[in-house]
């Protein structure tokens, strides 16, 4: 009544010995990499924020009243840079050219920006065992989280 199937099921070419699979701890590290690029990304922008609003000082340190430090962030991504190399095997990331615009909305937006991307890294370096990158994440959620918080009690 029915032909037998004369061609393999597609899911056992699929567990075949040849193709390539990565561990757990792989995929993670892929992964925390991916997060604190994309995090150093935005941390770029903001530190070029800072420098420009401080007019270019040589340290980058924000005036009085200011919302960013550029100091601070510069160290910031020189640590993120860090921990992606380490991750990547040695390999620095590429770092992005920040963009012109340069609206206060565009500093708030890159602040929440930078909140979630550091809380997606600390929930991979969570689940990874990463102590180092924990705390790296941690501290700078505690940052980007501050100038949010200051925001919201202004508007209240």
């Amino acid at each position: 009544m029915y032909e037998p199937i004369r061609t393999k099921s597609v899911h056992t070419m699929a567990a075949a010995p040849e193709v390539p699979h990565r561990s757990r701890e792989e995929e993670l590290d892929i992964r925390l990499a991916g997060q604190l690029t994309a995090l150093l990304t935005v941390t770029d922008e903001l530190h070029a924020r800072a420098t420009r609003d401080a007019g270019g000082t040589a340290d980058g340190a924000a005036p009085d009243g200011a919302a960013l430090d550029g100091a601070a962030l510069a160290a910031a991504a020189e640590r993120i840079a860090e921990q992606v190399a380490r991750l990547s095997g040695g390999h620095y990331p590429l770092r992005a050219e920040p963009s012109d615009d340069s609206s206060p909305s565009r500093t708030e937006a890159l602040q929440q920006r930078a909140h979630t991307l550091a809380g997606n890294a600390l929930a991979v370096a969570t689940s990874r065992g990463d102590a180092a990158a924990m705390a790296l994440t941690a501290e700078r959620m505690e940052a980007h989280a501050a100038p949010l918080r200051d925001r919201d009690l202004a508007t209240a």
